[in-house]
């Protein structure tokens, strides 16, 4: 699948906003996605941030 992150960018390899990233659900409260490293990481489906707060994060908009 395709998600598309709408929020404040964060990170110099993690997510920016209006970037497209494959995805695929890891559970009902994670995606698994090849983020802006190019390595698959966890997000959260709800509100996807930094772990240390240093970004108030965001949310994902389905692609296809």
């Amino acid at each position: 699948m395709k998600l598309r992150y709408i929020g404040e960018s964060f990170g110099v390899d993690s997510l920016t906003d209006g970037n497209i990233y494959e995805a695929t659900i890891e559970d009902d409260d994670y995606y698994r996605v090849i983020d802006d490293s190019g390595e698959d990481y966890l997000y959260a489906r709800k509100n996807p941030a930094p772990l240390d707060g240093s970004s108030k994060g965001g949310k994902w908009e389905v692609v296809s």
